[in-house]
C-alpha cells in the first residue's frame, strides 16, 4: 500500500482524471451545502463538510462504481490523502506543546495508548475485524475523521474496509457533537478548574471544531487549554498510525498485505511542525510565512475533502446498512475509555 510522491507524466494522469474530477466536484458540493444546511437548521447545528462529502459520495456510488472512475478515486484515497495529512503539521507549534508540562503530556499519551488498545480489545470481543478496531481506536484517540483516514493507509485491505472507514468518520462526528454539548456539563459537575476543564475537553473530544466549541462554551482560558491539548494529540497522529501499522504486521494479521507505508509524509509532517514553530515566531519572516501557511492549510483541507469524497464514492450504502449495532458499541466503547481515563487522571492529580 505504500505510495511515494512521484511526478506523473500526462499519459499517467489521463486515466486518473475522471475519478479525481468527480471526487473534486463532490468536495465542492459539500462546501456549498455546509452553510445551507446550517442555515436550514436555524444556525444552531451544522454538519461538517467532510461528513457531507462522504454522504454525497456514497449516494453517488452506483454511478461511480465503474472502471472509468476507480483509478482516480484510488489515487485520491491513497496518495492525495497522505500529503493532505502531512500539511496538518503546519497547525502545530512545538512551543505550545512544551507549555503543556510533562504531567499533562503524560496523561494525554497514556489515555491515547489505552484507547487505541481498547479498540483492538473491543473489536475482538464483538467479533469485528482487527482493522475496524484500529480505525476506531486511533480515530477516538487522536482526531476523529482525519485519524481514521490516516489509519486506513496502514490497515490491510479486507472485505468491507471502505464501509468501516465511512462508518468511523460519521460516528466520530456524531459522538463529537454529543461530547461538545455534554462534556462541559460533566466538567461543571466534577467542579474542575478552567485549566482542568480545557485539558479534559482537549484530551477527549475527537474533532478540533467541537473541541473549540466546547471550550468556548466554558471560558477563554478553557478554550485555549483545550486547543493546545488537542493539537498535541494531532501531533501524535503520525507516531500512532505508524505504531498501529507495525503492530498489524507483527501480529500477523494478513501480514503479507499489511505494510507500514514508507514514512515520507510522516517525515514531512514533523518537518513542517518544526518549521511552523520557528517561522511563525520570527517577525522578519512571519509576514511572508503566515499567508503561505494559510494557503497550505487550505490545500490540506481540500485534500482531505477530496479524499473523503473519493472514499464515499467507493462505498456502498448497502454495505454501510449491514454493519449492525456492534460497530456502534465499538466506537462508543473507545470514546468512553478515553473519557474515563482522562477524567480519572485529572481527579487523581487534583
Amino acid at each position: 500500500m505504500a505510495q511515494s510522491a512521484t511526478l506523473l507524466s500526462p499519459a499517467q494522469w489521463r486515466p486518473l482524471a475522471a475519478g479525481i474530477a468527480l471526487s473534486t466536484i463532490v468536495a465542492i458540493a459539500s462546501v456549498v451545502a455546509e452553510p445551507l444546511l446550517k442555515a436550514a437548521a436555524g444556525g444552531r447545528v451544522g454538519i461538517p463538510a467532510i461528513v457531507i462529502a462522504l454522504i454525497i459520495g456514497m449516494l453517488l456510488h452506483p454511478f461511480a462504481s465503474g472502471p472509468r472512475f476507480e483509478p482516480g478515486m484510488t489515487f485520491c484515497v491513497k496518495k492525495l490523502l497522505r500529503w493532505a495529512i502531512a500539511l496538518l503539521g503546519l497547525r502545530i507549534a512545538l512551543g505550545d506543546i512544551v507549555a503543556l508540562g510533562a504531567t499533562t503530556a503524560l496523561l494525554v499519551m497514556l489515555s491515547m495508548a489505552l484507547t487505541i488498545a481498547s479498540g483492538f480489545v473491543f473489536a475482538r470481543w464483538l467479533g469485528r475485524e482487527t482493522g475496524m478496531g484500529a480505525l476506531a481506536g486511533v480515530a477516538t484517540a487522536v482526531c476523529g475523521a482525519s485519524a481514521a483516514l490516516a489509519t486506513a493507509t496502514v490497515v490491510p485491505d479486507y472485505k468491507g474496509k471502505a464501509a468501516d472507514v465511512a462508518f468511523t468518520v460519521i460516528a466520530m462526528n456524531a459522538l463529537s457533537t454529543v461530547a461538545m454539548l455534554a462534556y462541559p456539563l460533566i466538567c461543571t459537575w466534577l467542579d474542575l478548574s478552567p485549566a482542568q476543564t480545557g485539558i479534559m475537553l482537549g484530551a477527549t473530544i475527537h474533532d478540533v471544531a467541537q473541541v473549540v466549541g466546547a471550550g468556548q462554551s466554558v471560558s477563554d482560558e478553557a478554550a485555549n487549554a483545550a486547543v493546545i491539548v488537542k493539537l498535541f494529540r494531532v501531533f501524535l497522529l503520525l507516531p500512532a498510525v505508524l505504531i498501529v501499522g507495525w503492530w498489524l504486521v507483527r501480529d500477523g494479521a494478513a501480514a503479507s498485505d499489511a505494510k507500514v507505508p514508507v514514512p515520507v509524509f510522516a517525515i514531512v509532517f514533523l518537518i513542517l511542525c518544526l518549521l511552523n514553530s520557528v517561522l511563525a515566531t520570527q517577525p522578519a519572516l512571519a509576514d511572508l510565512y503566515l499567508p503561505l501557511r494559510t494557503v497550505l492549510l487550505e490545500a490540506s483541507r481540500w485534500g482531505l475533502l477530496i479524499a473523503i469524497a473519493a472514499l464515499g464514492l467507493g462505498t456502498s450504502m448497502a454495505a454501510m446498512a449491514r454493519l449492525g449495532w456492534r460497530h456502534l458499541v465499538l466506537v462508543t466503547g473507545t470514546s468512553l475509555v478515553i473519557l474515563a481515563s482522562v477524567t480519572g487522571g485529572l481527579l487523581a492529580l487534583g
